[in-house]
């Protein structure tokens, strides 16, 4: 069947955003686009970009993305798996000795771990769909997490660059074999190296000259250039005394210079535009205005359930994070996708595919309906509020 789309119901989320979250002081800024049938149905860019010197959020604002950065590694790597130079069954240690003999965490702390051997090798396709047994510092769940704090790995803004990071990986016991659990992770890092490691070149260089440039995504980067500065929006961290309590002020933020850790998983900043544009490629099976970065099938296969016995997140999960934590919720090869609509309890597509990042951002991309939608903030933590289920349930209430 096929649907328009209502512009005046699509207005109830501009309504939405200013009395619930930008009146209230909730949000610092509330920037959504709407695109159905290759049409922007919806723009809309309210609030402030900072909010200590009350300048206005702009259509240009460049926002911190953080884990809206795997997609784009993600499709950095299925590129290369394209091309032959590597297959989604190898195991990882064919690329990293180092990695041969990991093991399981059973007890102990970072001096003392107990450790069993996996049931199986780590393979590629565990980085990609979160089942490497890796983890997060920030988890604050186990001792490997704790371990992964003390020793600064995949810190964001941190001292421990990529190759370093690995090698510390490397002494580190996983949280479980690989394959029996999904868990969000550094994972998506670890690709990121892969990429520069197996194409020659350094990663965030291979990204720029193979998807970036390729896609006129000139505004997204690792780092803002002195010539962007003025247009990169403040961060902040809802606490119970202060909801919009400054973490990052644009004037003086990491991101004007090139990062330490070069992070395939969180380490971009982008504006709306620039990440339209990527989302345009994916809803078009992997090419935009002539230039062909997959194929239908490559995009078709990233976009498939990928979690073992075609389960949700729900089920395999024992991550205290994630960026979806929806039943009837599964995992590709770097998006989350939706398997069973009705699970959700919320409307949607079974197919369509989304992720976000931790200062609230949030995509999804619905092929069945030919929709794209993005939202950007700079909100920590992005389960603050529940804006994902919101945006959900007014873009697809606007269907006809």
């Amino acid at each position: 069947m096929t649907h328009t789309v209502s512009a005046e119901r699509l207005a109830r989320i501009d309504r939405l955003m200013q009395t619930r979250y930008l009146d209230t002081g909730k949000l610092p800024c509330a920037v959504t686009l709407v695109e159905h049938k290759g049409k922007v149905v919806h723009h809309s860019a309210l609030g402030r970009m900072d909010v200590e010197r009350e300048r206005p959020v702009r259509e240009d604002t460049i926002f911190r993305i953080y884990s809206m950065t795997k997609p784009l590694t993600s499709l950095a790597f299925m590129m290369l798996v394209e091309e032959g130079a590597v297959a989604l069954e190898d195991p990882v240690h064919r690329f990293i000795p180092s990695w041969r003999d990991l093991s399981v965490f059973e007890a102990g702390f970072l001096e003392t771990f107990r450790t069993r051997r996996t049931t199986r090798p780590m393979r590629i396709i565990d980085l990609l769909r979160h089942t490497s047994g890796l983890t997060y510092g920030f988890q604050q769940r186990t001792n490997v997490d704790a371990a992964y704090r003390k020793q600064g790995l995949g810190e964001l803004g941190g001292p421990v660059p990529l190759d370093a990071m690995i090698e510390g990986l490397a002494k580190m016991p996983l949280e479980f074999s690989p394959g029996d659990a999904w868990n969000y992770s550094v994972s998506t890092d670890v690709i990121g190296y892969l990429v520069g490691k197996l194409s020659g070149m350094p990663f965030e260089r291979f990204l720029r000259e193979r998807i970036l440039d390729p896609l006129r995504m000139h505004d997204t980067d690792f780092h803002v250039p002195e010539t962007k500065a003025a247009r990169l929006a403040s961060c902040y961290r809802f606490t119970p005394t202060a909801p919009l309590h400054l973490v990052d002020d644009a004037q003086s933020s990491s991101y004007l210079q090139p990062p330490v850790f070069v992070s395939g998983a969180g380490g971009l900043v982008s504006t709306m535009a620039d990440y339209l544009r990527f989302c345009r490629m994916l809803l078009n099976g992997g090419s935009l205005d002539g230039v062909r970065l997959v194929s239908p099938k490559t995009l078709e296969l990233m976009t498939a359930n990928h979690l073992p016995g075609g389960k949700d997140l729900t089920e395999l999960s024992v991550s205290l994070f994630s960026e979806a934590t929806y039943a009837g919720v599964g995992f590709g090869l770097g998006f989350a996708v939706t398997l069973d609509p009705a699970r959700t309890l919320l409307p949607g597509t079974a197919g369509d595919f989304s992720w976000g990042g931790m200062a609230s951002t949030y995509f999804w991309v619905d092929p069945r309906e030919e929709l794209i939608v993005i939202f950007m903030t700079q909100l920590m933590p992005s389960a603050q509020y529940p804006l994902r289920r919101e945006l959900r349930t007014l873009v697809y209430s606007a269907f006809e």
